[in-house]
């Protein structure tokens, strides 16, 4: 699971990442809000660690503004505030778990863990294309960049269902009858091998004999 762990006190930030990178997590460690802003990646990181008590403001204020931006993210609230309101004021502010800094490490990475099997079992793998910047973001990894002609095909291919290769090269501004098809072809190809190298996942496309191409998998489109 690849989370992120924002906690400013560095003894017990050391200690956690390590804990937690011993257990087959990927950690990224950020000491301030503004730090986990540099570093936290929506379409990579699928749980963050929060404290409460933070040098440049309160961790309730970020888990707020992560879920009015609708971002997939588990949440799971480690802090010194165990009261009883504590507690309930987190979950109502958007924490999926609330654990005392006093909770023994085997419970933080069991709660990581079922946090980490629901959010698998409740996500469609969705890739996503970008217009500003051009990239194309495969589920679980991060952007790729693309040339214009790349994003271009992408898009012509995430309108959905059979798409010819009539309306692509349409699409990239050509006459189908002068456009040499092995230029379509080799289009693919260097896709294809981009994806694979970036990110070890297969391009979701399907060739469709004598028609054209499918992308089989959910895709989103974004400005």
């Amino acid at each position: 699971m690849n989370l992120v762990l924002l906690e400013d006190e560095p003894i017990l930030c050391e200690e956690l990442a390590e804990y937690l990178g011993e257990n087959g997590h990927s950690v990224t460690v950020a000491k301030s809000i503004a730090e986990f802003r540099q570093v936290f990646i929506a379409d990579l990181h699928r749980i963050v660690i929060v404290d409460l008590g933070l040098p440049d403001g309160d961790g309730t204020d970020l888990i707020k503004q992560l879920r009015a931006a609708r971002q997939r993210v588990g949440i799971i609230v480690l802090t010194a505030r165990n009261t009883t309101h504590d507690k309930v004021s987190g979950l109502i502010d958007g924490a999926d778990h609330y654990l005392s800094k006093l909770a023994d490490l085997d419970e933080l990475n069991a709660t990581v863990a079922a946090l980490g099997r629901r959010l698998v079992a409740d996500a469609l793998p969705c890739w996503v294309l970008q217009a500003a910047p051009r990239q194309l973001i495969p589920p679980g990894f991060p952007p790729i960049p693309l040339s214009g002609q790349d994003y271009v095909v992408l898009h012509a291919l995430a309108s959905g269902g059979d798409v010819t290769r009539q309306s692509i090269v349409g699409a990239l501004g050509e006459r189908y009858l002068d456009y040499d098809q092995r230029r379509m072809d080799t289009q693919m190809r260097r896709l294809r091998r981009k994806v694979e190298q970036a990110c070890g996942l297969q391009l979701p496309v399907t060739t469709l004999r004598n028609i054209g191409y499918r992308f089989h998998d959910p895709i989103e489109l974004r400005d």
